[in-house]
């Protein structure tokens, strides 16, 4: 992509504050979509919770990218945190294409670019699914759904949309491994629940590679599962994390007492999705670090 301006809504987690590094690096000028009163030509206000954005501060955008909401994982799910989770990304989205759809055409982003996740497919077992399996059922496949259903506006109005169906991402600085590496670290990590459960990871490196893939590359439209080719077991996650902190992983924790400390959160860590980028590779990205054992030491890098 020339030099572009692209703004950001959620530019402050672990992948948007990535994925601004790597667009600032390369010349990019990022626009930043903030909740308070902007402090800087570069910020725009907006409220995902409440459905508003200033819109104005999208015009002349090639590219819009949402990647903000409330973390799944950060606390149990208690039908108040439940709430605030579809709200934000749902009443988010819904503001952001109806901006980008409202704009004139001369100055209309040509991408939209949502995020989303492969809960969309919920529970498959080790059965491998690509973009063309329907959703599954649960709270996480019925999010998706409507999350990705939020941003119609956009594609209505003639905009590339685009939905990043983001797997478990290999990173020190948060989500899932951001908690994984210091147990594993204090000689504390270990199987969950009987470890056969497919975890579809992707590596912090290649998930904003394949995004700025999705920004770059033109006629890229619909749902694209940012994963690894290979998805791994949870056992084989664990043999890795060992073998590469070369510490011992001999505790296990029982599915009984997952369900008693994670609530119904619990079916999202013992549950298995062994979920495939199919539309990814057909167009032609390529996978720095396919497997899980890669990601981990890529992610441990200076």
């Amino acid at each position: 992509m020339e030099r572009s301006r692209i703004a950001v809504a959620g530019a402050s987690g672990l992948i948007g504050g990535a994925l601004t590094r790597s667009l600032t690096a390369d010349g990019h000028e990022v626009v930043r979509l903030v909740r308070g009163a902007p402090r800087a030509a570069d910020e725009v206000r907006w409220d995902p919770e409440r459905g508003s954005v200033d819109a104005a501060g999208l015009a002349g955008c090639d590219a819009v990218v949402n990647l903000a909401g409330a973390g799944v994982g950060d606390r149990r799910w208690t039908p108040a945190y439940k709430a605030r989770i579809r709200t934000g990304r749902v009443r988010g989205t819904a503001a952001l294409a109806e901006a980008v759809a409202g704009l004139p055409g001369d100055v209309r982003p040509r991408v939209f670019l949502n995020g989303s996740a492969i809960g969309y497919y919920g529970e498959t077992g080790d059965r491998p699914v690509d973009e063309s399996a329907p959703a599954g059922e649960g709270f996480l496949p019925e999010l998706c759904v409507e999350w990705e259903a939020a941003a119609a506006p956009a594609r209505e109005a003639g905009v590339r949309t685009v939905f990043a169906r983001t797997g478990l991402v290999v990173a020190r600085g948060g989500g899932a491994w951001g908690r994984l590496f210091p147990l594993f670290r204090a000689g504390l990590g270990g199987r969950l629940g009987d470890g056969r459960q497919y975890w579809s990871f992707v590596a912090l490196h290649d998930e904003v590679a394949a995004l700025r893939h999705l920004l770059d590359t033109d006629g890229l439209a619909g749902p694209f599962n940012l994963t690894a080719p290979h998805p791994a077991t949870n056992r084989e996650v664990t043999g890795a994390m060992a073998r590469v902190l070369r510490r011992p992983a001999v505790f296990a924790v029982p599915a009984p007492v997952l369900r008693t400390v994670l609530g119904e959160m619990a079916g999202d860590v013992l549950g298995s999705a062994r979920v495939l980028p199919a539309r990814l590779l057909e167009s032609g990205f390529r996978f720095a670090f396919p497997r899980i054992e890669g990601a981990v030491r890529a992610a441990l890098a200076p």
